[in-house]
């Protein structure tokens, strides 16, 4: 009887592991339409040619320049049809890589000067950065941003030279009472002595050296992210927060 029972409530744990099992529900992950990636570079070439004349001519070269190259050496010392092929693929990538270019020129010039820029830039670099916009800002809105990474913490300022420093200062005081040994790194963004331009911060945060192990970096955003965040008082209207990537 003892054998009976224990039986039955295996059993009936089992159907209801099965019942809970397959009770949760299973999403499936969205794919994106169909022509989806084909329709956004179009849209970015149209936007970008509207600002930028040069950019058709220029991916136009970038293209048939390698081809032309290979075809002539193919003339030359035979394997044409060989190197035609590889022409055509040199020169899809010369020309990508030129479109790519100009479309992020053309979107730096439109986003310089506006509020926020700088964090438009940040929180669509390449790698694992962890951006918090406008940690510290002034009444004349200038701006301290927090970007969290392999290098460490790093501070990054936009506005005035003079009102930023201030603004650093502090917010480095703040973050050193969490940051323990990892690095702090100060910069502020311009066209000024010893600035970053807005054009040249990812390659710049790109070049950092990496002080720290992806595992240091979950434990300082979550840090970070337990003491919470000022709520900055921007004016509402258009701020830049999206960069093509190259």
């Amino acid at each position: 009887m003892a054998l009976f029972n224990r039986a039955s409530k295996t059993s009936s744990g089992a159907g209801s592991t099965k019942g809970r099992a397959s009770s949760k529900k299973v999403t499936p992950k969205v794919k994106a339409p169909r022509g989806a990636k084909l329709k956004q570079i179009r849209t970015a070439f149209q936007i970008t040619r509207q600002r930028d004349p040069k950019v058709l001519p220029l991916v136009l070269a970038a293209f048939f320049g390698p081809l032309l190259v290979f075809v002539a050496i193919g003339l030359v010392f035979g394997y044409l049809p060989y190197l035609v092929l590889l022409g055509i693929s040199v020169g899809l990538m010369v020309a990508a890589l030129v479109f790519g270019k100009r479309v992020q020129a053309t979107v730096y010039s439109q986003v310089e000067g506006q509020l926020g820029a700088a964090a438009a830039i940040l929180q669509n670099m390449r790698g694992d950065w962890r951006v918090t916009p406008a940690v510290g800002f002034t009444r004349e809105q200038d701006l301290v941003h927090r970007v969290i990474g392999r290098p460490g913490v790093v501070l990054v300022a936009e506005g005035s030279q003079q009102r930023t420093r201030a603004l650093l200062t502090a917010e480095k005081r703040k973050a050193a009472r969490i940051a323990g040994d990892a690095p702090i790194y100060e910069l502020v963004v311009g066209d000024g002595d010893k600035q970053v331009p807005l054009r040249q911060l990812e390659r710049h945060f790109l070049k950092l050296p990496r002080n720290i192990k992806g595992k240091q970096v979950n434990d300082l955003d979550r840090k970070f992210k337990a003491m919470g965040a000022a709520s900055l008082p921007i004016p509402k209207g258009p701020m830049p927060t999206r960069v093509p990537r190259r």
